[in-house]
């Protein structure tokens, strides 16, 4: 599983999510531009010393971190027998789909947007398919917050695989 954030804009949620990230053993990808300095404070305060344990990119655009992780040009030799491409999963407001009705497969990508924008609707154009929501029961909530989010999509993708690599209790 991977977790992506692009255009990232409120350091705490980012710390959070990269602590989240570093509890799951979960790669972090944040695309530019970001909304903060990575050693910002608050983003050090938020994720701790987490930081140390997640393995994470930064990426200048979206353009390259599809061209590198979604889309690189194709092996030499046939993919293994059993074995899927990993998805990408947008997850957005307006989504066709709830995030429970996914099926996601263990090494899937799971793109959230900024916090005050969301995704933008050219990421979004096409992927109707691959395009998720949460629900939402009040019209006046406009939106749950990221590292929220991020953590319930993260951890249904999780169970849905089993909890791979779980620590003993």
């Amino acid at each position: 599983m991977h977790v992506v954030l692009v255009e990232p804009e409120i350091p705490p949620n980012t710390g959070n999510i990269a602590r989240l990230c570093a509890a799951t053993r979960t790669p972090l990808h944040l695309v530019e531009p970001l909304g903060f300095r990575l050693d910002d404070t608050t983003l050090k305060r938020a994720g701790m010393d987490y930081w140390r344990q997640v393995k994470w990119r930064r990426w200048p655009h979206w353009r390259a971190f599809w061209e590198t992780q979604i889309a690189p040009p194709a092996p030499k030799s046939p993919p293994s027998a059993g074995r899927r491409r990993p998805r990408v999963w947008f997850i957005e407001s307006g989504g066709p789909r709830r995030y429970s009705e996914a099926v996601f497969g263990p090494d899937d990508y799971l793109v959230f947007g900024r916090e005050t924008a969301g995704l933008p609707s050219a990421l979004l154009a096409g992927q109707r398919d691959h395009w998720l929501r949460l629900p939402m029961f009040n019209p006046a909530s406009r939106s749950l917050n990221l590292a929220n989010c991020v953590a319930i999509v993260l951890y249904e993708a999780l169970r849905q695989n089993g909890f791979p690599g779980e620590c003993p209790a």
